[in-house]
């Protein structure tokens, strides 16, 4: 196996510039990143996206995993860029997320089980913030915070529904006031979100300052930096800002950093993963969570206006089982052949296709394959994808590593070479509402969004403290391509509700949310965290 080190010099990085980070990792210098981002690159960018998915996920780390080793098998120099595993869906339903079978990025163990500490240090850096508050109101409260206008909650990187809703302060001290408060999943995190879009220490002690933590008695705004929190909380992200080099299984380099959550955030690596991967590369393979209408419209008008570079190549990743469950088939039975439900499902991949010839970038189908599936299924799915100017390559990235995507590199390459290009799909100064009707109308098939009072005074206070100024993050379902996770296929003519809205004032974005979106989750009935173990020669077992 190559070492990180090995890796790092072939990505031009001096010794200097990259200290090691426990098992089989290196962390490279901000420092490193910004003088190499600052010579420029020819990178090419592809986005690996998909269609809506299954509970279990469609492969898109495969995918990106596959790709980048398909690529250097070809000749290019090829880096995956992955965002960290979160301990909330590794203990929970969905596993490890470190890839499977032989496209994984490795030590797999390690990066899905802490890595090297960088949601911890988050967890740290978010709760010393709500430490401070609370102290402050503890000792008099002159910023005069409003109590039950206390927005910073806890956070804690475990599904924990019970932590959803909590009281503090109680007991016998005078001085404790009881109060409601709350925890959320640390990958949901505002200073994830502000880790994972810094440029360098000076912005993101900016973005941390920036946060919005509560709002006075007279309705203004409160943040981080009137706490005199910034400086401790970036000391506590200082290691955590530097992006994580390790290798995948077939021995290309991959960067994993950051884990912002796909909803309350843009679900995507950080911000100088990508341009380290662009500026040291010939191809930067990134992932963006969930589907076109969430990852990949987030990732076009949230992410790249940050990085100045746009999308070249969009991967859609597609399997015949996540068709056949957006057309009606069971879950239990969807790895099945199952004709009539597959047919109506390819009703949902038309509005995902049409969804990135929105966006722009040159397009193609990656068909993960399972086994099992269906030659006529796949004859009717090339065929309908060729109707509609996209190929479609077979992926087998899981049984055969890069070896199994050479097909689909050598199409990255031809669609890299044609010069086209992703654009936001609103431009800047767009109003909220309007931004929202728009990815409604156009990416969901909705017919624009109805705003509920609660939204309203939401969007009123925030206009008020000067906070509606750049693009929307919509945290919805990602079951389906409306706010209804039960409405499977192409759902047209509805109107989401927009329940309410939080400002990442850090971030620079606003969240809209659509629908009951529970910042965190809870564990399933066989939560995946049953399975695993330790043997007694220290190997873990179990991870999925």
């Amino acid at each position: 196996m190559v070492t990180p080190e090995e890796l790092a010099a072939g990505l031009g990085l001096a010794k200097d510039d990259v200290r090691a980070a426990g098992r089989g990792a290196v962390k490279v210098a901000v420092r490193a990143v910004r003088e190499r981002a600052a010579r420029g690159g020819g990178g090419r960018l592809v986005l690996v996206t998909g269609m809506t998915p299954t509970k279990h996920g469609e492969g898109k780390t495969v995918t990106v995993i596959g790709l980048t080793e398909g690529l250097a098998r070809r000749g290019a120099r090829a880096v995956a860029c992955l965002r960290q595993p979160s301990l909330g869906p590794v203990f929970g339903v969905k596993g490890g997320a470190t890839g499977g079978g032989h496209a994984t990025v490795e030590p797999s163990a390690t990066i899905n089980l802490g890595f090297t500490g960088d949601i911890h240090a988050v967890a740290e850096a978010h709760n010393l913030l709500a430490s401070l508050i609370d102290n402050h109101l503890y000792h008099g409260n002159a910023l005069d915070i409003e109590r039950s206008r206390v927005l910073w909650p806890r956070t804690l990187d475990v599904e924990d529904r019970a932590l959803r809703h909590i009281v503090t302060g109680t007991g016998t001290d005078p001085r404790l006031l009881a109060q409601d408060s709350s925890f959320m999943i640390t990958a949901a995190s505002e200073v994830m979100v502000v880790l994972a879009l810094a440029r360098d220490y000076a912005d993101l002690k900016a973005r941390l300052g920036r946060i919005l933590v509560a709002y006075r008695g007279d309705g203004s705004p409160v943040r981080a930096s009137d706490l005199h929190a910034v400086g401790a909380m970036a000391a506590v992200l200082r290691d955590a800002l530097e992006p994580n080099l390790v290798s995948t299984g077939g021995g290309a380099p991959a960067l994993i950093h950051t884990g912002p959550f796909g909803n309350l955030a843009h679900g995507t690596t950080s911000r100088l993963a990508i341009e380290l991967a662009l500026a040291t590369s010939d191809y930067c393979v990134v992932e963006a969570g969930f589907a076109t209408e969430l990852g990949a419209e987030k990732f076009v008008d949230i992410v790249t206006p940050v990085l100045g570079r746009d999308v070249d190549v969009a991967v859609l990743v597609v399997t015949l089982r996540s068709l056949r469950v957006q057309g009606g088939a069971p879950d239990a039975d969807a790895l099945l052949p199952a004709p009539q439900a597959f047919e109506r499902g390819l009703a949902n991949l038309e509005q995902h296709l049409a969804n990135l010839e929105t966006l722009g970038p040159a397009r193609v189908v990656a068909l993960n394959r399972f086994p099992g599936d269906s030659p006529e299924e796949i004859r009717r799915l090339t065929e309908f994808c060729r109707g509609h100017g996209v190929d479609v390559v077979e992926s087998a990235a899981y049984e055969r590593g890069g070896d199994g995507c050479l097909e689909l590199a050598a199409r990255v390459e031809e669609l890299a070479r044609l010069g086209r290009r992703s654009h936001p799909l609103y431009p800047p100064g767009t109003p909220i509402e309007e931004q929202l009707d728009l990815i409604v109308r156009r990416l969901y098939g909705g017919a624009g969004v109805r705003l509920l009072d609660e939204a309203t005074v939401d969007l009123r206070e925030l206009a008020a403290v000067g906070e509606t100024a750049g693009p929307v993050c919509v945290a919805k379902t990602p079951l389906s391509l409306s706010d209804d996770p039960t409405q499977r296929g192409r759902p047209s003519g509805f109107t989401p509700q927009v329940h309410r809205f939080a400002r990442s004032a850090g971030a620079g974005f606003t969240v809209a949310f659509l629908g009951t979106i529970e910042t965190m989750p809870g564990l399933p009935a066989r939560p995946a965290a049953e399975q695993i173990d330790v043997r007694d020669d220290g190997e873990v077992t179990g991870l999925m």
